[in-house]
């Protein structure tokens, strides 16, 4: 099978960009090329385009992944103070700003996730250390690509998010997606595994490899249900599902490919829930209302009704356990964006405890 060529995210483009910005300004002359270490530990090294203004681009690529921002160019102008300071954000052309609570980043504030601006603030500082600065990132026809996706929805206008945790694009297409999981899986039980953990991107494995130690995990992307499907036909004897509701709720819903073209479905399986342990009408608006699973686990622990999520990974369970026909033990587990356990289910727990119950009605 051909290896798949990974890109570079569009946090590790404004980071060379910014990188690029301030050595043009401490040395009188705009680089070809920079190098930077993005979070992986990989280094980055992007031919810079110079504009006539000081700013500096670099035109993403992002391998062989079917990505809406590949080959567009990421622009980023660095203005300093004299002073002393912190580093701030503004969203340039192409690039939204965040309307809604709820997200990662604070409402008016550039849609520019936390590791990106980590990355352009060591890249700022690399050069002229504590210096206070602005950096304005834009995307050049960033607010149309924007329609396309799901920023709208999540309340960020005006444009594209710059995004990423590690820095690296990984390959998201399709069948050789699909191969290369199995590829891993296949690798995992030849190595004696037979209790694994899926999760479905960074996040979820970080947060997981630190609930759960000592289990090899397995990056399932959105491919949850033939994953399901290939470890019980390849004969795994339990699986520990686990991520954030922004999947995994709609694992819940019976949805078992999470991309955002395929399904949604994650409000109505929270509000279901949230109605069958007699939550308030206003807290069941309000989670319907909502425009992310984070505002809604706020809304939630607020109401004091944090029991749902246990509810949740039963229900996802369920689902997970008809589509393998009982082949094999999956338990689920919620976390938030902290890597905060919410809720779970342990098939095996509940099982005892259910056989304990009927020897006492007995």
């Amino acid at each position: 099978m051909k290896a798949l060529r990974e890109g570079f995210t569009t946090g590790s483009c404004a980071a060379a960009a910014a990188l690029a910005c301030c050595l043009w300004q401490r040395d009188g002359a705009c680089p070809e090329r920079v190098s930077i270490v993005v979070p992986e530990g990989r280094t980055y090294a992007p031919e810079i385009v110079a504009h006539e203004d000081g700013r500096c681009g670099v035109i993403k690529d992002s391998g062989d992944d079917p990505d809406i921002t590949g080959g567009m160019e990421i622009i980023a102008a660095v203005d300093l103070s004299e002073e002393e300071g912190g580093i701030s954000f503004r969203a340039g052309e192409g690039v939204g700003v965040v309307t809604q609570p709820g997200l990662k980043i604070p409402v008016g504030e550039a849609a520019i996730n936390p590791v990106p601006r980590r990355m352009i603030e060591d890249a700022v500082r690399s050069v002229f250390g504590p210096r206070a600065a602005c950096v304005t990132v834009s995307i050049p026809g960033g607010e149309e690509v924007a329609k396309k996706t799901f920023n709208p929805r999540l309340g960020i206008e005006g444009g594209l998010s710059v995004l990423g945790t590690s820095g690296i694009v990984r390959p998201m297409s399709e069948e050789a997606l699909k191969d290369s999981l199995v590829e891993e899986l296949k690798m995992r039980l030849a190595q004696g595994h037979t209790h694994l953990i899926y999760t479905f991107g960074n996040q979820g494995e970080e947060a997981m490899r630190a609930l759960f130690p000592g289990l090899p995990i397995v990056q399932v992307s959105n491919e949850i249900g033939f994953m399901l499907d290939a470890a019980a036909e390849l004969g795994a004897a339990r699986v520990l599902l686990g991520g954030h509701p922004g999947k995994l709720a709609k694992v819940a819903a019976g949805v078992m490919q999470t991309h955002s073209h395929t399904a949604d479905g994650r409000r109505e399986a929270i509000v279901t829930q949230l109605a069958l342990m007699a939550a308030p009408l206003g807290l069941i608006e309000a989670v319907y209302a909502g425009n992310t699973t984070d505002a809604a686990i706020a809304a939630i622990r607020a109401a004091g009704f944090d029991a749902v999520w246990d509810r949740l990974a039963e229900a996802a369970q369920r689902y997970c356990s008809l589509r393998v026909r009982g082949k094999m033990r999956i338990d689920v587990a919620f976390v938030d964006g902290q890597g905060r356990l919410l809720g779970r289910y342990d098939e095996a727990a509940c099982a005892k405890r259910e056989v304990l119950s009927c020897g006492e009605n007995h």
